[in-house]
């Protein structure tokens, strides 16, 4: 643990900070200075603040930005501060927090997201206690890595997910387990000094009835990657042929397939069902207890480290920072 005395805050847009339009609500500026009137007489640590360009809805975010956020914490953390503070829009938090555990292994400081339901300033909104507890919590020490901060509980990004559009408590962690959490040793691309590029990840959930055309036009649209959300423990329409040899052709283009669970709680064990060990017999990886964000972001990761597919497959299945287990 250790105390941060400097910290960056990086506003990237999201509720938090947003004003009425013609339109709604919209990302707005001169949020810094509503901060240091509000937390002029708080017990924070010192901070200095940067603004993103450009702002947006989270509902906007997007692996390219993910890649800026990136290098804005990797400066702030080389210009000497010993913390970082993200303000995010709630939508895509978690997917932001959990990309960002993948894209930063390894850097010597905590970085902390936070955001509102309700924009600062509104009535009952809870912006301003969100922002100085996270501050707090920087303040008092905090261990290297990401967290995501919402109403006075720290959570780990790679096990959480937004699960209500309202009130005040719309994080909360998952219970997910399941697969092999084997530990590895951290391979030097991964490390957060080195570059990353962009990579092509999708995601398809599987429905009653699912055909090996949706399949296929997911496979043909240019992806490196799949998230497959499967039914219960890993199963998929595993009578069906065309559905099984559209996986195959995946796996024979170096697409890689990770099958996650639909279910809250639990995770996937490929080897359970017919209808799951069918699917590890085309290829199909074992995601365990991932969450979607936890997947999408650890393939974007991986992929945009540069690693070979056959190590990609191989630290899918290990556990980097929480995912598995």
């Amino acid at each position: 643990m250790q105390s941060a005395n400097n910290v960056m805050v990086l506003y990237t847009g999201g509720t938090i900070g947003m004003q009425a339009s013609a339109n709604g609500l919209a990302p707005a500026s001169g949020f810094e200075a509503r901060m240091r009137e509000q937390l002029a007489s708080q017990p924070v640590p010192v901070w200095r603040f940067q603004e993103m360009a450009p702002l947006i809805d989270s509902a906007n975010m997007t692996p390219a930005y993910w890649q800026r956020l990136r290098t804005a914490v990797i400066e702030a953390v080389g210009q000497g501060c010993d913390g970082v503070l993200i303000l995010h829009g709630t939508d895509t938090l978690a997917y932001s927090a959990a990309a960002m555990s993948f894209q930063l292994l390894g850097l010597p400081a905590p970085v902390v997201f936070t955001g509102s339901m309700l924009p600062a300033g509104v009535p009952d909104s809870d912006a301003w206690e969100n922002v100085s507890g996270a501050l707090q919590a920087l303040g008092k020490g905090l261990a290297p890595g990401v967290q995501l901060y919402f109403h006075g509980a720290l959570m780990a990004p790679t096990r959480c997910a937004k699960i209500r559009s309202f009130g005040r408590h719309p994080f909360a962690a998952l219970q997910r387990n399941g697969g092999v959490a084997q530990v590895g040793t951290l391979p030097a691309a991964l490390d957060y000094r080195q570059p990353k590029t962009l990579a092509n990840v999708a995601v398809l959930p599987l429905v009653p009835g699912i055909g090996a055309a949706q399949l296929d036009a997911t496979i043909d649209s240019g992806i490196q990657a799949l998230v497959l959300e499967c039914f219960g423990s890993g199963t998929g329409p595993s009578d069906n042929p065309e559905f099984l040899a559209s996986l195959a052709r995946a796996q024979a283009q170096g697409i890689v397939v990770v099958a996650i669970t639909q279910c809250h709680e639990g995770g996937v064990e490929l080897d359970v069902y017919e209808a799951g060990s069918r699917l590890r017999g085309v290829g199909v990886l074992s995601g365990g207890g991932m969450t979607r964000e936890a997947a999408f972001g650890k393939l974007n990761a991986l992929l945009g480290a540069g690693l070979d597919i056959q190590h990609v497959r191989q630290l899918v299945e290990t556990n980097l920072c929480g995912e598995l287990g």
